[in-house]
């Protein structure tokens, strides 16, 4: 059996026998057989030992041309890898690329860019009626605005989208675009879209999220969903017993400015608040409009929701940003008679599934630290005290049913303008009125006409009978009435509301039937009560 030096040796003489036959130059074949022979007999002469066989290799003329083939191929690659260097430096230097996963929420903003009317020149788009969570109406981007004439001819709007089997470049506001839609297999096999865009402008998008606060919520795998982003909802559109809004406010905003100091005390850094009692008194509207005060995101957990255990809402919150707001509404529905302790076990529902856990398990939690917990509830008195302790709900505020004070300025924000509402929603002096243009009769012009009430169409001895309905329509606008006149009506509104009897949302829902007509809801007002205390 030959050994590996024979092996060698061998082929170091095949291979030197060749490159010296290549270089000579022989006038007969006879020459040309004595020259091969002789460097064959040369090359059996290999050397024996390891010093002999460097020399041996370095002296070989093959060796010495593969060398400079090796150098003159590792110049190459070089100059490649220091031109493509180069030429990523500029590149990432000069552009931006950005990757968009469909589960995300800056999806869903791109993608409201994205659907705005400026793929006129594609040839090859996708159409859609998503929203993206964003009503069309609520997103608006500078200089492309929705024409409010176009409503009337359409249905649903159309957006075109690039498509996933090809790539889009095109100039926008002097930048280069270009845009790329993949589709990957995600969780169960579902396909999910990934957005790659180069040099990207995402300031309009983000511009278009400025006045919105974005709306999470859980599916049954327990991840978080983005569902919608809604207006932020003014403060002055809340109408409050004095001190509740302030008390909400600068609490909140306290408790996120001092994170080192619940850290240097040793004070999990959460803050719970228990909004109670009657139903319809504003504790979720209070809740949406203080998020968008604050630039917070709004989480609802559903603890009703079905196959929702200890573990599932570990998981849940566990997945929660560092800063928003949980909101958990109507926790007495949700946990029923099994969160009291002090009722009999045969009152207890044994169909009702235990979730004291849950709540402990919201409080206990180390990944939930600088969220705000707000929980609702119509009956406080359901509740077991140990979930209401301090450290699970901070802060207890019970929202009674509407007072006069309440009633007042919940008229006076109906009917005043936008430009006469405070800041802090107490309506404002705006002065005199303009002589001849209004008076304090409330109507601009006498010969303007406005629809009559009820009271006045059913003393009307027309033989037509007069169309039954409820509500009222858009058709007539309201009388421009003075800052004085509104003030006056609304006190005389008030007068006639009881005290503490009737929730904001039955008089918001009162005044929406009489939106264009300031005169015949305070007129009215007295026989609605009458009703109401009927029913």
């Amino acid at each position: 059996m030959a050994t590996p030096l024979v092996l060698a040796q061998q082929v170091f003489s095949a291979l030197n026998g060749n490159l010296q036959a290549g270089g000579a130059t022989c006038s007969n074949a006879t020459g040309f057989n004595e020259t091969h022979a002789r460097s064959g007999s040369e090359s059996t002469a290999f050397p024996a030992d390891f010093s002999s066989l460097v020399a041996f290799l370095l002296s070989a003329s093959a060796l010495s041309n593969w060398l400079k083939l090796a150098l003159f191929g590792s110049f190459l690659e070089t100059c490649r890898r220091l031109v493509f260097h180069l030429y990523y430096k500029v590149y990432s230097s000069i552009f931006v690329t950005a990757c968009f996963d469909e589960d995300d929420s800056s999806y869903d903003w791109i993608m409201v860019w994205l659907s705005t009317p400026s793929w006129k020149t594609a040839r090859d788009v996708q159409v859609s009626t998503r929203p993206f969570g964003l009503n069309s109406t609520a997103v608006m981007i500078k200089g492309e605005e929705e024409d409010s004439t176009t409503v009337m001819n359409r249905n649903r709007q159309l957006a075109y989208l690039p498509s996933t089997s090809s790539s889009l470049s095109f100039w926008y506001r002097r930048h280069w675009i270009q845009v790329c839609r993949n589709s990957k297999e995600g969780y169960y096999g579902l396909r999910e879209d990934v957005l790659e865009i180069c040099i990207m402008s995402i300031d309009h998008p983000a511009h278009a999220q400025e006045h919105m606060i974005s709306v999470y919520v859980s599916d049954t795998s327990n991840n978080w969903w983005h569902i919608a982003s809604c207006p932020k909802r003014p403060l002055n559109s809340i109408v409050l017993d004095p001190g509740i809004k302030d008390l909400l406010i600068d609490d909140a905003r306290e408790f996120l400015e001092r994170k080192s100091c619940y850290a240097a005390r040793g004070i999990p850094f959460r803050r719970g608040y228990l909004l109670y009692n009657a139903p319809g008194s504003g504790k979720t509207g209070i809740i949406h409009s203080l998020a968008g005060e604050l630039g917070l995101d709004v989480n609802v957990i559903s603890l009703s929701r079905l196959g929702l255990d200890d573990t599932a809402l570990g998981e849940i919150i566990s997945e929660l940003p560092e800063k928003c707001i949980d909101l958990m509404e109507d926790v007495d529905a949700a946990f029923s008679q099994t969160l009291n302790r002090d009722l009999d076990e045969e009152e207890k529902n044994p169909d009702q599934p235990q979730k004291e856990g849950n709540q402990k398990k919201q409080s206990h939690n180390p990944q939930r630290e600088g969220r705000i917990i707000f929980s609702t509830t119509n009956k406080y008195s359901s509740l077991d005290p140990a979930l209401c302790r301090p450290g699970r709900m901070d802060i207890h505020i019970e929202f009674k049913l509407a007072s006069r004070y309440q009633a007042r300025e919940l008229y006076s924000c109906f009917y005043l303008p936008d430009s006469d509402l405070g800041e802090k929603g107490n309506v404002t002096e705006t002065g005199s009125n303009t002589e001849g243009e209004n008076d304090d009769s409330g109507y601009s012009s006498a010969n303007e006409k406005l629809p009559p009430s009820p009271s006045e169409a059913s003393t009307n001895d027309s033989p037509i009978e007069p169309v039954i309905f409820s509500g009222s329509s858009h058709c007539a606008r309201p009388p421009k009435l003075s800052h004085r006149k509104i003030v006056s009506l609304a006190d005389t509104f008030a007068s006639s509301i009881p005290e503490r009897e009737f929730s904001m949302a039955a008089l918001q829902g009162y005044l929406m039937a009489y939106k264009v007509r300031p005169f015949d809801a305070v007129k009215d007002v007295v026989a609605w009560v009458e009703k109401e205390r009927a029913e």
